[in-house]
């Protein structure tokens, strides 16, 4: 029974822990870097960006509010002016393809 060397390595860049075998160099097992908890930040630097979160959404119900009622306007308009269009032109019958014979 052959007994294999391990070699336990801290990666320089993530911080995780590789298992690595001595002779051929293979991996043999990886374990992450242990994250801090809330990503290291504390209470006041969550609330801060909950903070800008939500006004941030407020921005944006507020830009979408008024792009709604701008929408309403034109399309009002439109409706207005294809009303006008159809009173101004007589109605004619649609042209059947065997009339043109």
């Amino acid at each position: 029974m052959t007994t294999t060397r391990k070699l336990t390595v801290r990666c320089p860049d993530c911080g995780s822990e590789l298992a690595v075998d001595a002779e051929t160099g293979a991996l043999l097992g990886h374990r992450p870097a242990k994250q801090p908890p809330a990503g290291g930040k504390d209470f006041d630097a969550l609330l801060a960006a909950l903070d800008t979160q939500k006004e941030r959404a407020e921005e944006l119900f507020e830009r979408e509010k008024a792009a709604l009622a701008d929408q309403d306007r034109l399309l009002e308009e439109k409706f207005q002016e294809a009303l006008k269009r159809a009173q101004d032109e007589p109605d004619l019958p649609p042209r059947r393809p065997f009339d043109l014979d």
